[in-house]
C-alpha cells in the first residue's frame, strides 16, 4: 500500500516489503528504516548514491591502512636484516670475515663480481716427489681493457715456500683463452701435504702494472692424489697479503743480428724496497749476460741516492752473435750500495729464448723486430725465485773463450 510523505506529498515505494509473513521484529526494523528514508528531504536515487561512495571510501580507506602497514612491516624486517649483515666492530672485522660458509651455499647476487672460471690438473708422482701443475683454459674472464677484453696469462707457484714462479703465455685480446701449460715441482710429500698452490690470472700490461684478474689457492692436504685431478673452479679476488712488493723496473731491448748487438737501455725504476733506516735506499742495477747458463758479461749503471723511484736512461751495448742470443740469458738486478757494508739486492729479472710468461714475450718481441728498441715493465722477483730458475755456473769455460784450445 503506497505511503505519503507528509510533508512533501509525495508517494514513495518502501525499499521492503510489508507482508504479513514477515516475523515482527524484522517488520519493526523495516518500518524504522522506512520512517528515516521518508524523513529525508532528497530523491531515493540519490540516498543509494551516497551510500555506495560513502561504502566505496571506506573500502578505500581500508586498503591505504592495510598497504602501509604491510609495506611498515617489510621495512621494519629489512632494517632489522641490515643490521645483522652490517653489524661490525668486533675484533676491528666485520662479521662476514668471522663466517666462512661454503662458497656452492652463498648467493651473491648482483654484488659479486665474476671474474671468470679456470681449469687446471694436479697430478703427483710420489716415486719421483713431483708435483705437475696443467694449466688447460679460462673462460668468461673479466674484461680488464677499454676495448672489453683482456690480455691474459697465468702465474702459478706454491706457498709458503715459493722459490719458484711459472708463467704461461700471454694471449692477446680474448677473454677464452687455451694454455695447454704443464709445470712441475720437485717437493717431498711431507712438504706436500704443507703447501698451498696459487694460479693467479693476470691481464697483461706492457707499459704499466699488470692487472690481477683474480686467483685459486688450494691447499694441497685436502686433495685426493689416488687420481688425476681435472677441474673448473672460480676465480676469487686475491689475497694481496701474501704478496712482497719489490717494486718494477723498465728498460728497452735492441737487437740488431746484421751488427750482432743487443744493446740494453736501463730507463727506469718505480716503488722498489726500502733498504735503509730512513724509509729510503741508493739503488744502481746490474746487467749480467750468461751464455750457456754460465756468467759471461757484465755492465751496471750510476747509483741513485736516497730514492725508491730512481731514473737511469743509461744504454749498453754486448757483441753478441746471432747463434748465441739463442743461448743467452739476460739478468737484470737492483741493488742497494752501502758504503760501510755489503749492498743488498733488492730485486730480480731473468730473460732469454728459455724464460716464461712476460720475460720470454719480452725477448721474442725483441726478436721479431730487428734494429728496434722494445720497452717494457716488468715486476721484480727475489734473488731466491730467480736463481732457482736460471741456475748459473759460477763462470764461463776457458775454451769458449779461447777457441783455439777446443782442438787441443
Amino acid at each position: 500500500m503506497p505511503v505519503v510523505h507528509p510533508i512533501a506529498n509525495q508517494t514513495v515505494t518502501p525499499p521492503f516489503p510489508t507482508n504479513s509473513t514477515l516475523n515482527p521484529a524484522a517488520v519493526a526494523v523495516v518500518g524504522f528504516i522506512n520512517d528515516i528514508l521518508n524523513d529525508i528531504p532528497l530523491p531515493l536515487w540519490a540516498i543509494y548514491l551516497i551510500a555506495v561512495v560513502g561504502t566505496l571510501l571506506v573500502l578505500l580507506c581500508c586498503l591505504c591502512i592495510c598497504i602501509k602497514c604491510c609495506c611498515k612491516k617489510k621495512k621494519k624486517k629489512q632494517q632489522k636484516k641490515n643490521e645483522k649483515i652490517n653489524m661490525s666492530d668486533v675484533n676491528g672485522k666485520t662479521t662476514s670475515a668471522l663466517v666462512q660458509p661454503d662458497v656452492a651455499d652463498v648467493d651473491y647476487g648482483s654484488t659479486k663480481k665474476q671474474r671468470g672460471k679456470l681449469l687446471y690438473s694436479l697430478d703427483y708422482n710420489a716415486a719421483q716427489s713431483e708435483l705437475n701443475v696443467g694449466i688447460k683454459q679460462a673462460d668468461s674472464l673479466m674484461a680488464m681493457d677499454l676495448g672489453g677484453s683482456s690480455d691474459p696469462y697465468v702465474k702459478v707457484y706454491l706457498c709458503p715456500e715459493k722459490s719458484k714462479i711459472f708463467e704461461t703465455k700471454v694471449f692477446k685480446s680474448t677473454l677464452n683463452p687455451v694454455f695447454n701449460d704443464h709445470f712441475s715441482f720437485q717437493l717431498s710429500k711431507a712438504s706436500l701435504l704443507k703447501s698451498t698452490v696459487v694460479m693467479q690470472v693476470f691481464d697483461f700490461n706492457r707499459f704499466s702494472k699488470h692487472n690481477m684478474i683474480g686467483e685459486l689457492r688450494l691447499q694441497l692436504s685436502s686433495v685426493d692424489w689416488n687420481h688425476v685431478i681435472e677441474e673448473w673452479q672460480d676465480l676469487g679476488e686475491a689475497a694481496e697479503f701474501e704478496e712482497e712488493e719489490l717494486g718494477e723496473i723498465c728498460f728497452s731491448l735492441r737487437y740488431v743480428p746484421s751488427a750482432a748487438k743487443l744493446t740494453v737501455v736501463i730507463l727506469e725504476a718505480k716503488n722498489l724496497k726500502s733498504m735503509d733506516i730512513g724509509g729510503s735506499s741508493d739503488p744502481y742495477v746490474k746487467v749480467q749476460l750468461a751464455l750457456d747458463k754460465r756468467k759471461w758479461k757484465k755492465r751496471k749503471t750510476s747509483m741513485k741516492k736516497r730514492t725508491l723511484n730512481p731514473y737511469y736512461n743509461e744504454s749498453f751495448t754486448f757483441d753478441v752473435t746471432f747463434e748465441q742470443i739463442q743461448r743467452v740469458n739476460l739478468v737484470i738486478s737492483v741493488w742497494d750500495h752501502d758504503a760501510m757494508t755489503r749492498n743488498d739486492t733488492m730485486g730480480k729479472i731473468s730473460l732469454g729464448c728459455d724464460a716464461s710468461g712476460n720475460q720470454l714475450r719480452h725477448w721474442a718481441d725483441m726478436l721479431s723486430n730487428p734494429r728496434r728498441p722494445v720497452a717494457q715493465w716488468h715486476g721484480l722477483l727475489t734473488a731466491e725465485q730467480v736463481n732457482s730458475t736460471l741456475t748459473l755456473k759460477k763462470k764461463i769455460p776457458l775454451q769458449s773463450k779461447l777457441p783455439f784450445l777446443r782442438d787441443r
